[in-house]
């Protein structure tokens, strides 16, 4: 088993809210799963997206917090990246925070027990993946140069100062989240209550 250690948001070479520039690969990635143990990753066709071709998928820092939860929990985000945009995700969200991550009610256990690994990629391996913002893909195996356990998921996202949130349901806020204009991720929806 690869040695592990447990990381809070502040060793983090970024903050949360800090996005790379379009078509720019940070120097790190990170890939998150629920195996701390694996020295090598294949690319793979997603079960998600079948007409895909192999690749393997991480994650920039500003939009690591998408994985903060266990691996099929449905989850949702939406954030602001500069003032105006901070404007609006207060107004319609009654917020402070610069990001709000939802998940259903009946998965707050698992989220408070959860522990999380996160792998770290050398980001010259990847190139971004047009689909999505802070997303990039690797079409050869590549080998993490670090893997960190994360165990206290809820002090994580209150360490970022990000606004998390349970709900029943993510129907409605789904809704409001698609319709803000804002930037949003959802995660795992096909596993959401309908």
């Amino acid at each position: 088993m690869r040695e592990t250690h447990t990381v809070s948001i502040a060793d983090d070479e970024h903050p949360a809210s800090e996005t790379p520039p379009v078509g720019v690969v940070p120097d790190t990635v990170y890939h998150f799963g629920d195996d701390g143990g694996i020295t090598r990753f294949a690319p793979h066709v997603p079960q998600t997206n079948p007409s895909h071709p192999p690749a393997v998928w991480a994650t920039d820092t500003a939009h690591s917090p998408l994985y903060w939860f266990p691996r099929d929990c449905p989850r949702i985000s939406v954030w602001a990246n500069d003032e105006v945009q901070q404007a609006t995700l207060t107004d319609l969200f009654g917020t402070d925070a610069s990001r709000i991550c939802a998940a259903e009610s009946r998965w707050l256990d698992g989220v408070r027990t959860a522990h999380v690994y996160r792998y770290a990629f050398d980001g010259e391996q990847f190139a971004p993946w047009i689909e999505a913002d802070g997303q990039y893909i690797a079409d050869e195996v590549v080998k993490p140069r670090a893997v960190e356990l994360l165990e206290d998921l809820l002090a994580l996202h209150a360490e970022a100062e990000i606004e998390l949130r349970f709900t029943p349901m993510l129907g409605t806020l789904m809704d409001r989240m698609l319709a803000s204009g804002l930037p949003f991720s959802f995660v795992r929806i096909r596993d959401a209550r309908r």
